[in-house]
This record gives C-alpha cells, structure tokens and sequence, in this order.
C-alpha cells in the first residue's frame, strides 16, 4: 500500500500530481487559508509524511498525535514553525527548500530598498488621490540609492545575491554575520565588521539573518538609535529579529529615516498595526519568493524531499541530519 501523507494546503497541480503517484494523499482544500488546528491534529494522527508551510505549527503537542510521521517538509527556507527538536527525537525527518528562492528573494529585497528609498508608494498614492498640483523642488524627495553604504545583517546565499545587485549601483558594502567570509569580501569587495559599526555606518540595513532564539529582538530600541537618522532598515528576513514596538517609535519620531518591511511577528498582520499608519514604512504580505517560477520549484522542491523520505532514501535537504542515527 502508498504511505498516507497530508498536504495542508492548495500546491500546483502538477506538483500534487508528482505526490500521488508514490502516496495517498489527503489535502487541505477548502480554501487558501491555514489548515485549521482541529483539523490538522485528526488528519495527522495517521499519516507518515506531513507536506507543511510556515503557516502551520508543527510543535511537540502535534507531533505526539502523529505516532506514524516519519517526515515533515516543510515548503520554506525557514523552519522556525516546526520544534525541530521535538521531531528529532521522535526519528522524524524535518526538510526544507533552499538555494531555489535566493535570487528571487534577493529581488525582493532590492526592490523594497529602493521603494523605501524613493517613496514610491507614497508617490503613487500621492498621485492617485489626486494631491499632484504642480513640480516642486522638495517634493517627495528620498534617499540616493548609487554609492551609499550598505550593511547586511546575516551573509548567506542570499545575503551574497543582494551584495551581487548592490555592486551594480556602486554600494559600499558592510556586513556582518555569526561567521566571517573570507571568499565574499575577496569576491566582492565587501568589508566584515561587527553589528554596532555597521548600524552607525549604514545608509541602508538590510536584515537577512535566520530566525533563532539568539536572533530575536536583535533589532531594538538600543540598536535603533545607533542608526543615521537618514537611514533605512529593511527586513526581508523573518518577523521578530526586529522589535516592532521599538520600530515603531523610531520611525515615528524620526530616530531613522524610513523602514521596509516583508515580514512581520504575527502573520498576518492586523490591519490596525501601529506601524502600519506610518507613512514612512513600506509593508508588503511577505511576498519575497513570490515569482511564479520560484513558487513551483519550491513546491517541487519539497514535494520531492516527501516522496523521497517515503521511498526509504535520504532526502538531500535535511534541517536534522542526526535523525538518521536514531531511526
């Protein structure tokens, strides 16, 4: 008999068509919002592998309703919505989807940059509600972009791809992260110096590290306010590296400059956030792998970690290699 596995959510046909031809699958279909809690633990309880987002909690009370799971994959770079631990020492296999979302996210990041930057949304908004009467010598006027510096917080893969797209408008980059790199500075001309440096020398901060308990709040009040007043943090990484509160009162009263934000601690957010009435804060629905082609691999991507850890082989993006040991 095919292994019972459980997707909590719509994924593209053609990559749930890949799914059923090793496995039985059930599917979250009702409609395009998080598998509710109720029914995610009855549908676990007899299924071997779990196909998940990062809108699904896979804590140590889910697993203990799974005696049968033997994978979860999990359709994300990040993995901070699964106790990682807990699977571990059930034998679990917990796997995610690298490289395959680093230059769209990259883009992304870029993006949110320069429309910090130059307002545009502000612009736009400006211009459709009717509010543009004539040219005017300040009107609207940003943050230059070309030879400004730039700090990233967090040099991964796709730390380095923001680093390939900022050389082309002659950034001075800066960055810092848990381990130095060489090869990066060498590559790229880019300068390894710690946190503190970086926020006082930044024009740009760009926060692109994972999500941990070491990394939570790692942006506050106290590192707010070594920022430049002209300067702009942009988070594209995970929401809760950053504390809200405290962004919120630096934006407010002009400790820096302007915020660009993909991500948020509870997502999604509620559409009365504070920070959501600045008008110096761009806020997007954590939109950064969402191209279209990038989307699918990922799916593709995580579909065959599932089918894999089903067909008894190892999957190649394991989040917990140990796992093995114990199994």
């Amino acid at each position: 008999m095919k292994p019972k596995v459980y997707v909590t959510r719509q994924i593209p046909d053609e990559v749930l068509a890949m799914i059923r031809q090793t496995c039985e699958v059930r599917v979250w279909s009702e409609s395009d919002v998080p598998v509710p809690r109720d029914v995610l633990e009855r549908e676990i309880a007899d299924v071997e592998g779990l196909y998940c987002l990062l809108t699904d909690q896979v804590d140590e009370a889910l697993l203990e309703r799974a005696p049968r799971l033997k994978v979860v994959s999990n359709m994300a770079v990040g993995y901070n919505n699964i106790d990682v631990e807990a699977a571990t020492r059930r034998g679990i296999m917990v796997t995610n989807t690298p490289d395959v979302l680093t230059e769209t996210t990259a883009d992304l990041t870029f993006a949110l940059l320069m429309a910090t930057a130059r307002r545009l949304l502000e612009a736009s908004e400006y211009l459709r509600r009717g509010a543009w009467r004539t040219w005017s010598p300040m009107l609207l006027t940003g943050q230059d972009v070309f030879g400004s510096t730039l700090g990233i917080i967090g040099m991964g893969r796709i730390g380095e791809a923001v680093v390939r797209r900022a050389k082309g408008f002659n950034m001075n980059v800066l960055y810092c992260n848990r381990t130095r790199k060489p090869v990066a500075e060498e590559a790229y001309g880019i300068r390894y110096t710690d946190m503190n440096e970086l926020l006082r020398q930044s024009d740009f901060v760009c926060v692109l590290a994972p999500y941990t308990p070491q990394t939570h709040d790692l942006i506050g009040a106290a590192e707010l306010r070594q920022m430049k007043p002209t300067a702009v943090l942009i988070n594209t990484a995970r929401g809760g590296i950053v504390n809200e509160d405290a962004l919120y009162e630096a934006l407010r009263d002009g400790t820096i400059w302007a915020a660009g934000l993909d991500v948020f601690e509870r997502e999604p957010v509620v559409p009365d956030h504070p920070l959501l009435t600045l008008p110096n804060l761009v806020s997007l629905p954590h939109i950064g792998s969402a191209s279209v082609a990038t989307r699918i691999k990922m799916a593709s991507l995580a579909a065959n970690q599932l089918i894999d850890a089903m067909s008894g082989h190892r999957p190649a993006h394991l989040v917990n290699p140990s796992v093995k040991e114990i199994n």
